[in-house]
């Protein structure tokens, strides 16, 4: 019974986040919810009181995604800059195949000032992204004597950026080669002469040898 219970529960969370991604959290309703499922709305109740509520459910989804893929890096041994940079790629993949993470960055952005959520996925995101930075620079994979305020400022900026061009439509595959760029013009600027070489800007699957035609 419990586990019905909980498949019930991811069922109405996935249907919430399709919902808020395609709609918005205005526009998407309980019904609309519900029936995506294939639940009725009594069943939507017994698990989230509220709209309010299941968004919130949704924004925790995203944000858990997020720490376990950042963990997933770091026990693979990647140094943080590294993890850094496969973070965003993590981030373009999910954009498109994990409803919970556009859908998070919609509620943030459609309900701030408005609604009070436990839960901010961009807000955390950018944590992350920050936190991440600043392990690098402990690391001493950074330029030292760099203006710090302004290095963060910029990786912030890019990494919002690129929620920003997904939400434009951009084809998956070209949101690949835009994040590719856009860190292989930033590692320059941040890490010390002669390390560029020790980081790959692209996906590891991106940058495997090509098998003999």
């Amino acid at each position: 019974m419990q586990e019905r219970s909980e498949r019930t529960r991811r069922k109405l969370v996935h249907a919430g986040a399709e919902m808020f991604r395609r709609n918005g959290y205005a526009n998407a309703t309980l019904g609309q919810i519900a029936a995506f499922a294939g639940v009725t709305k009594g069943a939507l109740y017994f698990h989230f009181g509220s709209k309010d509520e299941l968004a919130e459910a949704v924004q925790l989804r995203g944000c858990a995604l997020l720490h376990d893929s950042v963990r997933e890096l770091q026990d693979a041994g990647l140094s943080p800059l590294q993890t850094l940079i496969d973070t965003t790629h993590w981030l373009v993949r999910s954009l498109h195949e994990e409803p919970a993470v556009p859908a998070s960055f919609r509620i943030t952005k459609e309900c701030t000032g408005l609604q009070d959520f436990a839960a901010d996925f961009q807000a955390v995101w950018l944590d992350a992204v920050r936190g991440l930075l600043r392990q690098s620079a402990a690391a001493g994979e950074l330029r030292s004597g760099g203006r710090w305020e302004e290095t963060e400022s910029l990786v912030s900026a890019a990494a919002c950026g690129i929620e920003a061009m997904a939400g434009t439509g951009m084809p998956y595959a070209e949101l690949q080669r835009r994040v590719c760029g856009l860190w292989s013009l930033l590692l320059p600027s941040l890490v010390p002469d002669g390390e560029r070489q020790n980081f790959r800007v692209g996906t590891p699957e991106a940058e495997l040898p090509r098998s003999p035609v």
